[in-house]
């Protein structure tokens, strides 16, 4: 099956509607799609950092702001 969108004669609503209809698609095969090693030694790492205090959990909303502040 060949499905185009034109994206932009889409609203909001139906891009949001493909999007969520794709990712409920993709999660039911989700054993066909390996992580990668490196996904695996990166969580690892970031374990370790939160344990050792090197780093922290920031609440999303404060990570959001953030995030807007440095895109300025």
């Amino acid at each position: 099956m060949n499905t185009v969108l034109d994206m932009g004669r889409l609203t909001q609503t139906e891009k949001l509607r493909a999007m969520e209809e794709l990712w409920a698609d993709l999660t039911r095969a989700a054993d066909d799609y390996p992580s990668p090693e490196w996904h695996g030694a990166v969580l690892r790492e970031r374990d370790e950092a939160l344990k050792t205090g090197k780093d922290e959990f920031v609440p999303w909303e404060d990570a959001k702001r953030t995030l807007r502040e440095r895109a300025k």
